[in-house]
């Protein structure tokens, strides 16, 4: 019976190169959210409530996607078509949200607007961005798939990196960076225009120099796996089942720290240095639109961060020590961000705050789906694993408000709560089980 054969550098990247244009469409959706809903109109202790939404969306299409792309076989593959599809919506959104404040509205109906092509961006962005890890999964073997998920880990931040500087860039070069109250800045629409085209032509080329293997192929794989594991002992299958769901959720544990403390990252970095280096909270104000163009300089930054540290932690012999490790630096940097009253020495958290994200993008994938070699659902449990990024997301922004204020609503407090969540997420790794060969 037929193994999964080992891939050349070349097919590994090309699975996983529309990764890059998905994430700039994340990036930008990330560093600017807040960015556009506080310009709005929207008050600074209601901001991360807009959040709840895009995490909220991912939960419900994620696992659907997993679930019916697990059923899919078309001659154009399996998880192709799901991405595809959710690459082409993400390109139309992606032109109308930041000109919510450009259509004459009322502010309460701008954000409403802004509220439901927010909604239609994530559950797009999610769609296209399920199907790269499931393709990991699918036509990976367990030897590669550290190596396969670093490089999505590298095309990810890379991707990251270009969305975030796109605002800072196209003001730089002239294009306006201030608009009237309400409205939306040139800068950071054109910034959302740029991103959708280069998103559509990374997708079409991974569509095109991809070929997932067909329904045999992936049977005779899964019964290689599972003869494998008879030969050794008969109940080898349901103890690695069992174990499958025991790391699934020691590592969900892990992760409901990590993207929790991202999230107040998300919401609370764009108020945190207009208040700390520019001075101000006035949200049409030059100051806080060039705050929020800097913004998106500190994550590119940690996205550099994060492509360095990910060369980095594949020559790390224990996994949860190289995991835990850069939880740890990460919420050192979290917890420095409010006290770097100057915009270059910023530099310093956000480039260690990489080094958190570059584990969190790579490990908990990689831990779950060795977990997962063999099985006939990886797709579907590939998107019930994003339950456990979404819900601590949905969590941490419902409870932003409340905690804010209890911090006497100085946002700069609420990244020194991330850095504390990042360390708890780091003991917490050590209670994972990996799968023991």
């Amino acid at each position: 019976m037929k193994t999964k054969p080992d891939l050349s550098f070349n097919q590994l990247w090309n699975i996983s190169f529309g990764f890059f244009g998905v994430q700039i469409a994340y990036a930008l959706q990330s560093a600017n959210i807040s960015r556009i809903f506080a310009t709005l109109g929207a008050d600074p202790h209601n901001l991360s409530y807009f959040w709840i939404l895009p995490p909220l969306m991912g939960m419900v299409v994620q696992p659907l996607v997993g679930l019916f792309s697990d059923k899919t076989w078309t001659r154009f593959g399996r998880r192709i078509p799901y991405l595809f599809v959710g690459a082409a919506v993400a390109v139309i959104v992606m032109c109308l949200l930041p000109n919510a404040g450009s259509l004459g509205l009322t502010v309460a109906s701008a954000m409403t607007f802004g509220l439901i092509a927010l909604m239609f961006l994530d559950t797009s962005i999610n769609m296209a961005m399920q199907p790269f890890k499931m393709m990991v999964g699918d036509m990976v073997n367990e030897k590669q798939k550290a190596k396969a998920y670093s490089i999505q880990s590298f095309l990810c931040n890379a991707g990251s990196l270009a969305g975030y500087v796109f605002p800072f860039l196209f003001a730089a070069i002239g294009i306006a960076n201030t608009a009237p109250e309400g409205e939306i800045p040139a800068s950071v629409k054109w910034s959302f225009y740029v991103g959708a085209a280069i998103l559509i032509l990374c997708v079409l080329y991974t569509t095109a120099k991809v070929k997932e293997y067909t329904p045999a192929q992936m049977a005779e794989f899964q019964a290689a796996a599972i003869a494998g594991d008879e030969k050794s002992d008969e109940s080898t299958a349901e103890s690695n089942k069992a174990h499958a769901w025991k790391v699934f959720f020691e590592v969900g544990l892990v992760q409901f720290f990590c993207w929790a403390a991202f999230m107040y990252m998300w919401t609370y970095t764009n108020g945190t240095i207009a208040d700390t280096v520019w001075h101000t909270a006035d949200t049409a104000s030059e100051g806080y639109q060039t705050a929020g163009n800097w913004v998106g300089i500190l994550f590119a930054v940690q996205a550099i961060g994060s492509v360095i540290w990910a060369v980095v932690l594949p020559q790390f012999k224990n996994i949860k020590v190289a995991y835990a490790l850069s939880l740890v630096i990460g919420g050192i940097g979290f917890v420095m961000v409010p006290y770097c009253t100057n915009q270059y020495l910023l530099f310093v958290p956000y480039f260690l705050i990489g080094f958190a994200w570059a584990a969190m993008l790579a490990m908990p994938f990689t831990l779950v789906t060795n977990a997962l070699e063999g099985s006939k659902y990886m797709g579907t449990m590939l998107g019930l694993f994003n339950c456990t990024i979404c819900i601590p997301q949905i969590v941490a922004a419902a409870l932003g408000g409340v905690l804010l204020s209890a911090f006497g609503s100085v946002q700069g407090n609420m990244l020194i709560l991330a850095g504390i969540l990042l360390v708890v997420g780091a003991a917490c790794v050590f209670i994972i089980q990996e799968k023991k060969k």
